[in-house]
């Protein structure tokens, strides 16, 4: 069986990491568990953690008001959720909710964060890391916004 070390130091995120680094944010981290329907977070929520999905989908779900939530992304093996921990107020800008059993590691928002200040290139290093990420969600949330608010159909 893996420790959560190898775990972390193996995930796509993390990988090729200074093992220094690596070991740093394993003392962050533990293993969670969640059942289909479960909510990793809630929109405006305390974003306290960052999950790396070793297992099963998670539906990214934005709210529009009067329908139900809205899908923009779905997350898979290796994926990450959880990107609003990085900067204040640290609060879920949307949900995330399990499609299928998920397994995944929590590491801990206030201990990364604090590791990244303590350390410049550890922070460098997990800020280059996210931005593709915070750049693809964007721009899937763009695109979802674009199919539910576009311009209605010319008539006919």
């Amino acid at each position: 069986m893996k420790s959560i070390a190898q775990i972390v130091c193996e995930h796509p995120f993390f990988r090729g990491l200074e093992s220094d680094f690596c070991n740093l944010v394993c003392g962050c981290a533990r293993n969670v568990r969640f059942n289909p329907g479960d909510y990793l977070f809630r929109e405006g929520g305390d974003a306290d953690h960052l999950y790396l999905i070793r297992y099963g989908q998670v539906a990214l779900e934005m709210t529009v008001p009067g329908k139900p939530a809205v899908s923009f992304q779905t997350l898979h093996d290796g994926d990450l959720a959880g990107v609003s921990w990085i900067l204040p107020p640290y609060h879920w800008a949307y949900d995330a909710r399990a499609i299928t059993l998920t397994r995944a590691i929590a590491i801990d928002a206030h201990c990364l964060r604090k590791k990244c200040d303590d350390d410049p290139v550890l922070g460098y290093e997990v800020l280059k890391r996210l931005l593709p990420i915070l750049t693809s969600r964007l721009h899937a949330t763009q695109m979802q916004v674009l199919d539910v608010y576009g311009a209605p159909e010319p008539p006919q």
